[in-house]
């Protein structure tokens, strides 16, 4: 089993023709279920590794049974490319795209809670699940298997590189993923890592969670709240990195959009503090992961 993606998703990738969706496109079919269409306005008749491309989403679902889509499209085109999907109902959305204006993300957030859509993103690099052997975005490059193989924990970043990077530490420890979520780095996005614990609940293949966590936002004290509540009852393990920027002048953007310590709000050490208190395993050290796995699930 697996969250989000699986091999029962039919993906439309949208910009299909652009370069970096070629390559991806590519990548994808290497690596498990095909992509069944791509659209590009002004493209339809043409193919992408053998995937047709068609003008519009309406199109593309009338002769397609699809249920994901994967954006990327400029960030000025975002909003109505999603919209599109969500008019056609297809109800997981993974948007590539970064720097896509603010107001525009309300607006896709609001349609996606509204008709009951999953977003992952703005600004992911993919979600993978390796014992379905799918995957959507450019997560695992050309050498999937390098960080990410089948296995029983979950693994949740904002930083698609942390993503690869924990997965790996992962693989390391004599395990594997479920599922591996790059949530994107963006002040707004579609699914927090509280929105992903049910489903990891939910997974009976997921036996732990490992969460990559960075400065800002309130990720961490809202999944400190949920656990606390009992609402997730399996083990979470924890990294929050970037405690020297405690010491930097407040409202300094480290990275991601995100990465924005205000006031006492997305402070490294208020969420190991936070984590801790609600029962979350808490690394003092990035290699910590494997010795918390190894005890956990042996």
């Amino acid at each position: 089993m697996a969250i989000l993606v699986d091999n029962n998703s039919k993906t439309v990738i949208q910009g299909i023709t652009g370069r970096e969706a070629s390559m991806v496109t590519k990548l994808m079919l290497d690596y498990g279920p095909p992509v069944v269409a791509g659209i590009t306005p002004g493209r339809g008749g043409q193919s992408v590794e053998g995937v047709p491309v068609y003008d519009t989403m309406k199109e593309a679902c009338n002769n397609h049974n699809l249920n994901t889509s994967l954006v990327y499209v400029p960030p000025a085109a975002v909003l109505e490319a999603v919209l599109e999907a969500v008019e056609n109902k297809i109800h997981t959305i993974l948007i590539v795209t970064e720097n896509i204006p603010q107001h525009d993300v309300l607006k896709i957030l609001d349609s996606a809670k509204n008709n009951n859509v999953r977003v992952v993103g703005p600004n992911s690099v993919g979600v993978i699940s390796p014992s379905e052997h799918c995957k959507i975005g450019a997560i695992g490059g050309d050498n999937t298997e390098r960080c990410f193989v089948p296995g029983s924990v979950g693994v949740i970043s904002r930083s698609g590189g942390m993503t690869a990077e924990t997965s790996w530490m992962v693989k390391r420890a004599g395990f594997g993923v479920s599922t591996s979520v790059s949530i994107g780095g963006d002040a707004l996005i579609g699914s927090t890592p509280k929105s992903l614990l049910p489903l990891f609940q939910n997974d009976q293949e997921t036996k732990a969670v490992v969460l990559f966590s960075e400065p800002g936002t309130s990720f961490e004290e809202d999944v400190a709240d949920y656990i606390a509540a009992g609402h997730f009852t399996k083990p979470l393990i924890s990294y929050v990195a970037g405690h020297f920027t405690e010491d930097l002048p407040e409202g300094t953007v480290f990275g991601h959009a995100a990465a924005m310590i205000e006031g006492n709000v997305g402070r490294p050490s208020s969420k190991r503090k936070r984590l801790l208190k609600a029962g979350a395993y808490v690394c003092e050290n990035f290699d910590d992961i494997i010795k918390h796995l190894q005890k956990i699930l042996r």
